[in-house]
């Protein structure tokens, strides 16, 4: 069942799931790695797998019990409190995070067992920010393609899994409310330090977050990391994240590969016992991200462009026998372009790269030099089975050009779901079905295009970084010939932005020109679009002191539904 390649030629290991989802026989298959299970790794160390998206981990000490990992919401650590509760009540008496993703249901803890050790790296709290403010749209819509937010839960459509876990949330977690709590004691340099009675040795290990551990136990031979996946390691999300450098992650592979471990608790997947097994494996894990990289650097060398690497580089069967290298969450082919663009750059010395025509006109150029939209048509539907690499590039093209019809959109659909089908990549099935759906109009993506922000967020930000973050919402075509610097007091905490050379500059507010003041509730209403700045104004619950047209004539210029508009 293992193969080298993440996407099939035909359809001789697809297969149709208890929900009747039509799907790869082997991420299929995959399912049942990731099922609902209390592990007991060890004496005092339990694991529980198919949760959410993470595990949660939980080791006895001599003075209670510490947890590792608190998922995405309150109601899903909750679920986990009461799995561990089955087999021990020994007293919480400290939290760890291995990295910020899974750090949100902690809350789920104190409310019943208040706990004053929260360890996590001094990052944490910064790359929370940083995934809720300027990059916040793209971000969301990237989460809900990779892990089947929007997609049905039954027919072809289905959920299978999203490589990781089952799902990013499991519906029975609603409404997912949020409990993250700050680190109490921070570490961001190799540390040993005493939790819970225990000596644990803390390695900074970045992977997929900058703020990744590992946390190990040697008094009880156990490692806990995010470092080896139940599957390839992802060195690019299709969702989209910064670059990972697979020289940094195989630095921490190869520690905790020094430790000789006799378990190992990822924090995804199920945990891995017994010393000579994991040596074994954890070394071909580490190779397989080795070989990507060297094989990329080799035939870049050569001059290969980014899809000839694509095309060109393929694990090694050696990879293909256990599940751990499976391409069931990103693919190889991927991985090799962002190596090769997270080294070099987008220009890979493809000549038709330099200066690409924009993307319409490319539509029209192509399909009109292919014999029109009817010719275009019928070969995208004689490629959709027997090469839907190809159907794809010729139903993009259709969905591009100007005179596209809701029959164009509905041919790239099929072609999505034909990949989607045939792909060992949970990520890449969940992506183009998402798409597919988005397409022909079975769900909206359109909210996820454009910022949302919640009260929640703005509760918890610094008036400076929700100022700030209206830097990236500006139309320059608003800004012609304007040059204000405007002062936001918010309830006493101030902010600046000066508007000049089409763009919206933060500063600290200081020799700022106009000043605006207003309640940090009319400041929430306003950036959670429940009020508009001319009926803020209007109504008196914004003072403008300076040049009031002008601070209307800025704020106009934001896409944002609250100030846009509002100057004419």
């Amino acid at each position: 069942m293992g193969t080298t390649r993440a996407l099939r030629d035909n359809d001789e290991f697809v297969r149709v799931g208890d929900r009747r989802q039509v799907v790869d026989a082997s991420l299929l298959q995959h399912t049942e790695r990731l099922n609902r299970k209390l592990h007991t790794v060890r004496d005092g160390v339990w694991c529980l797998v198919g949760n959410g998206l993470s595990n949660q981990t939980f080791i006895e000490g001599p003075l209670g019990l510490i947890a590792i990992d608190t998922g995405e919401s309150v109601e899903e650590m909750q679920e986990a409190l009461d799995e561990i509760r089955k087999v021990t009540n020994t007293p919480i008496v400290a939290v760890m995070y291995t990295h910020f993703h899974y750090a949100s249901g902690t809350t789920a803890i104190m409310s019943s067992n208040p706990v004053s050790e929260v360890w996590g790296h001094s990052k944490i709290e910064t790359n929370l920010r940083r995934s809720a403010t300027e990059i916040a749209p793209a971000y969301g819509r990237g989460l809900v393609e990779q892990f089947a937010i929007q997609m049905p839960v039954d027919g072809p459509d289905g959920n299978v899994n999203v490589g990781l876990g089952l799902a990013y949330r499991m519906s029975r977690h609603a409404p997912f409310t949020p409990g993250h709590v700050p680190a109490t004691r921070e570490f961001s340099e190799p540390s040993t330090i005493s939790v819970a009675g225990l000596t644990v040795e803390v390695t900074p290990a970045p992977s997929d977050a900058d703020d990744s551990v590992t946390l190990w136990f040697p008094e009880l031979e156990v490692a806990v990391h995010n470092l080896m996946w139940p599957a390839l390691f992802n060195v690019f999300a299709i969702r989209g994240e910064e670059y990972r450098d697979p020289r940094v992650l195989l630095n921490g592979l190869d520690h905790l590969h020094s430790l000789g471990a006799a378990h190992l608790v990822a924090t995804h997947g199920p945990p891995i016992s017994d010393k000579v097994d994991i040596a074994r494996r954890l070394r071909n894990y580490r190779d397989s991200i080795q070989f990507l990289w060297d094989q990329t650097v080799r035939w870049t060398n050569r001059g290969a462009t980014t899809e000839e690497l694509a095309h060109r580089i393929h694990l090694p069967e050696v990879f293909a026998q256990d599940w751990l290298t499976q391409q069931h969450y990103g693919v190889a082919e991927h991985h090799v372009r962002q190596i090769r663009t997270g080294l070099f750059g987008f220009f890979d010395g493809d000549t038709s790269k330099l200066l690409p025509v924009e993307r319409v006109e490319h539509a029209e150029l192509v399909i009109d030099a292919m014999g029109g939209l009817d010719s275009v048509r019928s070969r995208c539907d004689a490629a959709k089975e027997s090469n839907p690499r190809w159907a794809l590039e010729l139903a993009t093209s259709l969905v591009d050009h100007p005179e596209a019809t809701d029959a164009d959109n509905e041919q790239l659909a099929d072609v999505l779901r034909v990949v989607a089908r045939r792909t060992t990549s949970a990520n890449l099935r969940n992506w183009c079905l998402t798409k597919a759906l988005d397409l022909d109009g079975t769900i909206d993506m359109s909210r996820h295009r454009t910022h949302r922000i919640t009260r929640r967020q703005v509760g918890n930000w610094p008036i400076a970084t929700s100022v700030a973050v209206l830097r990236v919402m500006v139309e320059p075509d608003r800004l012609v010939d304007i040059d204000h610097h405007i002062e936001f007091d918010i309830d006493g905490e101030r902010a600046g932005l000066h508007f000049r050379n089409h763009i919206a500059c933060p500063t600290n507010g200081a020799t700022a020109e106009s000043k605006v003041t207003m309640s940090r509730a009319t400041w929430t209403d306003l950036l959670c679009e429940k009020l508009t700045w001319a009926d803020a104004v209007t109504a008196g619950d914004v003072k403008v002191s300076g040049d009031v047209n002008g601070v209307t004539q800025c704020l106009s210029a934001l896409d944002h539904p609250s100030f846009a508009g509002s100057y004419e």
